[in-house]
Parts: structure tokens; sequence; C-alpha cells
């Protein structure tokens, strides 16, 4: 919150400095009536939600359901565009404290009395019919005479001119509670102001006495054949096209603008007054950039990341960056790549002993594996339901072992190899029939992500 506050300081400080006037629009003393309601539900939801699930849902809070009340503000210009604002507002609520504070809200509604002085910052001064403002205030409250709170509204408003110093305003303002017996609210009000005195009108001094003729002598100080009463740049030689002045450095890059093809850009002399190119607009100029032609990043100067194994799927999100795979693997070649038969790795019935069949395919397997040695393969056991689950994990664990055992001795790295048995627990075929079951007793091999 303190952050809030500064950024919003220092972007009042910061149009001020840009919206200064000679002329005086300073608001005279006004008091206003205003009317106002209080939301206390809608700040609740958006502390138990969320800001976007409140506006997804529309879940503001009913006009029907707020507490209404009534406004006394004093007003004065400090500026043009600041004014200063105090009011003392009363209304009838239950007061929702919150779990910190410790109390408990009386029964039925009870008066609220609440006094606060703030700033006004205005974007336009008062002599325009529509003028928007932000508010920036503390303020202080007394509930049923006995609860005292602090707080700080921050929001803004809109002043529309009725006549010479009267107005209608709107306002909405955001409560954060500062003590723990204050809470956050919305509060929504509509007011009308007049002015306590007229405004003074501006003292108009006479006009100076004329100044004495020039002499008739004309003077050349910096000499360049134009005389000082036509040359703007008296004491710095120029030329007539410019009224005496030397031609012109706009973006003061030392090249003047008559020879700078980029005049209100900062460059430099090699390209004529303008900035080092940068031709794939990738934001590395084309002095730094290796690839000039083609956008990429800074970390390869200038160059996309590279494909070191040309599959379509960058190093930085590739996992295994030098073998050819898929974009749905993370850049992984799949076992089914290789032209590897899981299906033909099988058992003798009841046993994790290998068929002839399954050491001829895994002997296949052993020297892919060889030949891709960055691969990480994961080995899973699956049996079909006969037989005691406890049977079955046990059965598919020692089939995945055998499968791994047989591919080490074959040279594989043991670390590059994960065996773990499934059980029935993740069938692929219906477990009624002798096919079903034929297809569930499996070895699968995945390439590890």
């Amino acid at each position: 919150m303190k952050k809030i506050i500064l950024s919003f300081m220092a972007l009042v400080l910061a149009v001020m400095a840009f919206s200064q006037s000679t002329t005086d629009f300073k608001k005279v003393p006004t008091l206003s009536v205003n009317f106002f309601f209080k939301d206390f539900k809608t700040p609740d939801n958006i502390y138990t939600n969320s800001l976007g699930t409140v506006l997804a849902s529309s879940n503001w809070t009913k006009l029907g359901d707020m507490y209404s009340g009534v406004q006394v503000q004093y007003s004065k210009g400090l500026t043009n565009n600041l004014d200063f604002a105090t009011g003392l507002s009363g209304s009838f609520v239950h007061y929702p404290f919150l779990a910190v504070s410790g109390k408990t809200s009386p029964v039925g509604d009870k008066f609220l009395l609440e006094a606060d002085a703030n700033i006004h910052f205005k974007l336009l001064t008062d002599n325009h019919f529509f003028v928007p403002y932000f508010i920036l205030g503390a303020g202080a409250s007394l509930y049923n005479g006995t609860y005292l709170a602090t707080y700080a509204p921050i929001g803004g408003g809109l002043q529309f001119r009725l006549g010479e110093g009267s107005f209608i305003h709107m306002e909405g303002t955001y409560r954060v509670r500062i003590t723990d017996l204050a809470n956050y609210n919305f509060q929504y009000a509509i007011g009308i102001a007049s002015p306590l005195s007229d405004k003074k009108e501006p003292v108009v001094l006479a006009a100076p006495p004329p100044p004495p003729p020039a002499p008739e002598a004309e003077k050349d100080t910096d000499g360049d054949g134009i005389v000082d009463s036509k040359d703007k740049c008296p004491t710095v030689p120029g030329t007539a096209k410019y009224d005496g002045c030397p031609v012109p450095d706009t973006d003061g890059d030392g090249i003047n603008d008559e020879n700078d093809k980029c005049p209100t850009v900062k460059g430099l002399a090699k390209y004529n007054g303008c900035p080092v190119p940068d031709r794939d607009h990738d934001g590395i100029n084309d002095e730094e950039d290796k690839c000039p032609d083609v956008p990429g990043v800074a970390r390869y100067q200038g160059c996309p990341v590279p494909d070191t194994d040309g599959d379509g799927v960058n190093d930085e999100e590739d996992k295994c960056p030098t073998e050819k795979g898929t974009r749905a693997n993370n850049g992984c070649p799949e076992m089914k790549d290789f032209a590897f038969e899981a299906k033909n790795v099988q058992f003798v019935t009841g046993s994790a002993v290998l068929t002839k069949i399954a050491i001829a395919e895994l002997d296949k397997g052993a020297k892919i594996l060889a030949d891709h040695p960055t691969l990480n393969i994961l080995i899973d056991g699956h049996t079909d339901n006969v037989g005691t689950a406890e049977l079955n994990k046990k059965l598919s664990q020692k089939r995945a072992d055998a499968v791994k055992d047989f591919l080490v001795k074959k040279g594989v790295n043991a670390s590059s190899l994960t065996a773990t048995g499934y059980g029935f627990d993740q069938p692929i075929a219906d477990n009624k029939t002798d096919k079903g079951r034929t297809e569930n007793r499996r070895v699968e091999f995945k390439v590890k992500k």
C-alpha cells in the first residue's frame, strides 16, 4: 500500500509540473452537500475470492444493499489544479468489524460518524465544464459513539461546472483501513457545491511605458553579415536562412539537421545521423548482431536459439538436444521410432524368464541404446488380473528387473534404465477374455522426458 501511495504522489507531482498556468483558476472557499452509498460487501468478496473472479461474475453489491448517508464538505483551492477538501459525514450502518479487531458488531444499524481531509488533484482547471480528479487523504471514524478508527480514502471523481463557482460532482473512493477497528469499503457519492464568497478579480496593472528608441547605428556583434536587430543569435555566427543562427542540430548528435537523415533521433555520422540499424528488428543492432537478417536473442548474439539435432525443437526446450525426437516427447525420440517391437518381449508363463523371441528383440534394443547413449528408458512391467494383486505386482517387478538386467549385461548403463512393476493396475484390454489378458501381460518401453 505504501508503494501505491508513493507512486500516486509521484504521478500527481509530475502532472502538476506539466500543467502549471499563469492564469488564476483557484477554487474559492466552497461548501457542498453530498449524498453517498457505502459498500462493505464487494471489498470482502474481492479479498475472499479475487478481483478477477468478482469482475468475471459481476458480483458487485446492488445499490439497495448498500448503506446511505449525508456529508457536508468544505473545499478550497491551493493551486489551479490542487484543492483541499475536508468533510463530516454520517450514516447508519451495521459495521462489519474484521476478526483482527477482536470486536463484534452491535445488533442492528448504529450511527457512524466520519471526518476526513483530502487532496483533490484535478487534471483540468475549474474553467472547464468537465474536470476529472484524483483523491488522496486520511480520515477517522467513530462508530456507535465508542469505536474509533482511522482510514485512508483513495479514488477519483468527476466535476461538472454549473456556473461561476458552482459544481455538481461525483466521487468513488476505496477506504483503506489503517487501524484494526476500521474495515475496507467502497463509497460512492454525488453532491452539489456552491461558493461561500465571490472570486476576487485580478488587479490589472497599467502597462509600463515604452522603452526609449534604439540607437540608429546598427551593430553586427558576431560578424555574420546580419545586424543584431535582425539576428536571433547576435553573438554566434549563423546564416540568413536561420535568422542569423547556426544550422540547428535538433537531436544533439553533432550532425546538423541539413546533413542529418534522422534529425530528431541521435545517430552516427557513419549512418548519416541515424542510429545503427537493426534490419531484423530483434532489438540487437546490426553491428552487434551475428545474424542481422534473422530475428534472434541477445544470449546468442542476435541469432535464433539453436536446434542441434534439427528436429524442430530448439535446444532450450529439447530434453534430448543431440537426439532427433518429436515435439510431443519434448524433443526426445520414442522407442517405436527405432523399429523396436515391445510386444515381442515375452516371458515363460508364470515366471520372469525371457523367451528366445524376447532375447532377440532385447538384443536389438541394446544396440539401439548403445547407439543413443543419452536416452533414459522407463521399463514398465504389467500383468493380467489372474491371481492376487500382491503376486502380480511382484511378478511384474521381476519381469521389469529381468529386462533391465539383460540390457545392463549387454553394456547399457544401468543409471539410464528405470524398472517398475505395476501388476494389473494399468490394463490396456479387457481381462475377461483370453485375448485381453494376453495383451495386458506386457512390458512397455518409454523414453524418459
